[in-house]
């Protein structure tokens, strides 16, 4: 087989560990579909609740293509694909994992404020961080974080540094759609303090003032969709700080003046606070 050995052999060694890849050609894009299967000829993709291989003799539908077949890999179907090929990609899903994708240096602040640390991999522009657990994809969750896990495909560029985390409830609740009506009564504002009193368990006050200084930045630079950001920002921060106590009025208050300076009423903001709370199970 005329493959490029490299790619191959990157893409071999990674389905050997149960990881499902598949070609990218330049540009970090898949191969397009194969004559019979384009224009959704073929009748649609695949059962989209499992990672690939597609029913196609060539690598077709993209993230469903993955496979960790060998023999599907090293196919003639396969070879043009491989002698074409600039990179490989691999189904987060299909592997148990999610990748939080940070274009930027930005996201990439944001994050390390955030989210727990994990699995890190550097990107042209930012970086990968890896999560163990699989959970639905999402684009442009905030600026520069996309979510890859299931029906998604990311680039492979290495093993990365640093032990792989649990899949946090804070990129969870990243993918969250607000709802459409409250799902119950909104409650106090407050949240209880556990019975080992009300400092932050597992942060310092100085994570907690910083996590509602970045909420705030984050409402503010909302150029659209304002509910969802709004939503999505209060669901973050009772998601890391909803259990332990350390939440107060102060806190919650300024969020919702940074959320009624972009135009949300009162109302909205008690609504999408009891949403969030509601979708935490608190």
């Amino acid at each position: 087989m005329n493959a490029t050995p490299e790619v191959l052999r990157v893409a071999l060694a990674l389905a050997a560990a149960g990881v499902p890849v598949l070609p990218l050609r330049a540009g970090k894009v898949p191969f397009g579909n194969c004559p019979s299967c384009k224009n959704s000829a073929c009748g649609g993709r695949p059962n989209m609740k499992n990672a690939g291989p597609c029913r196609c003799a060539a690598p077709c539908h993209a993230w469903a293509a993955a496979t960790t077949n060998p023999h599907v890999l090293t196919s003639p179907a396969w070879a043009p694909a491989w002698r074409e090929a600039a990179a490989v990609a691999y189904h987060p899903g299909g592997a148990g994992l999610t990748v939080v994708d940070l274009d930027n240096a930005a996201a990439v602040a944001w994050a390390r404020e955030n989210l727990p640390a994990t699995t890190t991999v550097s990107t042209t522009r930012g970086e990968h961080w890896i999560y163990r657990g699989t959970m639905q994809s999402a684009n442009a969750v905030r600026p520069g974080v996309d979510l890859k896990s299931a029906m998604a495909y990311a680039r492979w560029l290495g093993s990365g540094t640093g032990a792989t985390a649990a899949l946090p409830d804070a990129v969870r609740a990243l993918a969250v759609r607000e709802p459409a009506t409250v799902r119950r009564a909104a409650q106090p504002l407050t949240v209880a303090a556990p019975a080992t009193g009300g400092e932050c368990r597992h942060r310092t006050p100085a994570y907690l003032e910083r996590g509602i200084a970045m909420a705030e930045e984050c409402i503010a630079e909302a150029r659209s969709a304002v509910h969802i950001t709004v939503y999505r920002t209060f669901l973050a921060v009772l998601s890391t700080h909803g259990r332990c106590g350390c939440l107060t009025d102060i806190h919650t208050a300024r969020l919702f003046t940074a959320a009624q300076a972009k135009g949300e009423t009162a109302r909205h903001c008690a609504d999408a606070w009891a949403n969030a709370r509601a979708a935490l199970g608190m």
